[in-house]
């Protein structure tokens, strides 16, 4: 009975801790990003330093500078693109993507409009910028000039073009920025062509960052401020894997992650999309992080080199948009980890896997989560079985067990002695009921942060009153649903004879309930399914065993 004790208290405590936490959200806020003041062209503020070169030694160094930097873009010509997937902004200011909506994807709480993704607005930064370093070249700090052209994305055609031409330096080297945006897709090739018609040749780092403010992304509404996820820098190299970089370890100075490799990644994450910046694997990379004023930047550089009287070209696609598992894994290697499950992952994985089966088939994601919890149910009935069998001989033992307890109530020592040979006489274990529950803990969890963390949970609708599954039950149905289903299952268990355990017990209905009031409605109905399975399975397994009792005694 102490290990249930234990157990009892140990969830309770994390139930409290959840309240706690949520509540600090909650009347804590996160201080929303600083404005920044504008910067003016060509200042110098933030553009990296040069990668190291062999044969650099020529070209004298950028300046050791901040790496972020926000401009006021509407002073600028721009060029507005229309896909399939996107309308994005790309100003003559540095050829920044400033502004892009995803097409596909609705706005937070407003679902008449797109999903905004990249920004520049208010006190809410979020950019693509790219650039070259040398002497004379163009950096995100650059006027462009913008080709003419339609930019939208017409009937039969595959792609849109935008190509802007940075000034002519004083040696005649021309450099034009060409993006390229393609149908049915979220990457953007962002590419470089160099012409070198002087005699020297050019010894060039290219750079590509992710500029962004500290705010935390969007989560479910609600009193509790919703579940915290992670925004912020991430890394992937074949040597370090998927590295997170939080914006607090930025600040210090103490980010953690490989800074130079063949291979790999960049990324802005949060939750339920990403941006990432993904050069050719083969090609030496640095990769770097920097704040400055209220802004994080988190980039790549690649080095270029023009011979005399030649063109070069760089290129490095650009991911901005949901975090789609099936197509993250198409585009880059390791890109779909941002769908970060944690230690979990080996278990979620597979679940992940199952429910977007069984909804290719069944078309609707709630009812998708119904069938995944029955399957769990199904796979851990020998184990849940076990479970309710010793708490329903537990129960038969209930008034035995309260005589010793009376009897013995001022010799704790000869009290638990004769419990021990009660449960020996009987055969019953009571630590049964706990043990298996335990085991199916980690898989629970691993459901959790599925239903938690993919986007094709957001605005999901199931049925009636839940239009999407990522957001709370706008009318605490589901919630209350589940604290009922909490009781009616306590009401099953033998009480406790411990006074203790039977107060913890008393108190986790109606403290789940009000934590999941807030929580999203998937995740409630998965609770709600599975709470209803083990009533019925609990139900059943004590009802026969009180019958066997009966018979056994006529």
């Amino acid at each position: 009975m102490d290990f249930k004790r234990l157990l009892l208290s140990v969830v309770f405590a994390f139930s409290l801790f959840m309240l706690w936490e949520n509540w600090m959200r909650y009347t804590n806020p996160p201080k929303p990003a600083v404005p920044v003041a504008t910067q003016g062209v060509n200042q110098g503020a933030g553009v990296p330093t040069p990668m190291a070169s062999p044969n650099a030694a020529g070209t004298p160094a950028a300046a050791a500078v901040a790496a972020t930097s926000s401009s006021d873009y509407s002073a600028y010509p721009k060029v507005v693109v229309k896909t399939d997937t996107v309308v994005a902004e790309v100003s003559a200011l540095g050829g920044d993507i400033y502004r892009l909506e995803l097409e596909k994807h609705r706005a937070t709480g407003d679902h008449t409009n797109n999903f905004v993704l990249l920004e520049n607005k208010g006190t809410h930064t979020y950019l693509a910028q790219s650039g070259l370093l040398g002497p004379g070249l163009p950096t995100h700090k650059t006027v462009y000039a913008i080709e003419p052209g339609d930019f939208t994305l017409e009937e039969g055609e595959d792609k849109v073009v935008v190509r802007l031409k940075a000034p002519v330096d004083a040696n005649g080297v021309a450099v034009t920025k060409v993006l390229t945006f393609h149908r049915g897709s979220y990457l953007v090739d962002v590419s470089y062509e160099v012409m070198n018609p002087s005699g020297e040749p050019i010894d060039a780092t290219a750079y590509f960052q992710l500029v962004r403010d500290g705010a935390p992304a969007e989560h479910s509404a609600g009193l509790f401020g919703g579940v915290s996820t992670f925004t912020g820098p991430a890394f992937f190299t074949q040597d370090g894997k998927f590295q997170k970089v939080k914006f607090a370890d930025i600040d210090k100075k103490d980010a953690k992650f490989v800074k130079s490799a063949k291979d790999g990644w960049v990324a802005m994450i949060q939750h339920y999309f990403v941006s990432a910046f993904l050069p050719q694997e083969g090609v030496q990379r640095d990769f770097f992080v920097d704040s400055f004023n209220g802004l994080y930047s988190a980039g790549v550089k690649v080095p270029l080199t023009v011979e005399p009287g030649k063109t070069a070209s760089v290129n490095v696609p650009l991911y901005a948009g949901p975090q789609e598992q099936n197509n993250l894994k198409k585009i880059a290697p390791g890109l779909d980890v941002v769908v970060d499950y944690g230690w979990v992952t080996i278990i979620a994985a597979p679940l992940f896997w199952l429910l977007s089966f069984i909804h290719s088939i069944l078309g609707n994601w709630g009812w998708s989560i119904i069938l995944v919890t029955i399957i769990i149910k199904a796979v851990f009935f020998p184990l849940s079985a076990a479970s309710y069998r010793s708490m329903a001989r537990m129960k038969t033992l209930m008034p035995r067990m309260k005589q010793i307890q009376e009897r013995y109530a001022n010799d704790k020592m000869r009290m638990n002695q004769e419990m021990m040979n009660l449960y020996k006489t009987e055969k019953v274990n009571p630590m049964g009921g706990c043990l298996p529950i335990v085991i199916q803990i980690p898989v629970f969890i691993a459901l959790y942060w599925v239903l938690l963390g993919v986007v094709e949970m957001r605005q999901a609708p199931w049925i009636l009153w839940i239009t999407d599954l990522s957001a709370r039950d706008p009318y605490f149905i589901l919630p209350l649903i589940m604290g009922a289903t909490m009781f009616i299952q306590q009401r099953l268990n033998p009480t406790p004879p411990d006074p203790i355990q039977a107060k913890v017990m008393m108190a986790m209905p109606i403290v789940f309930t009000f934590m999941f009031l807030w929580f999203p409605a998937g995740l409630v109905l998965y609770w709600c399914v599975n709470n209803s399975l083990s009533i019925l399975q609990q139900w059943y397994i004590t009802r026969s065993i009180e019958r066997g009792k009966q018979a056994a005694n006529s």
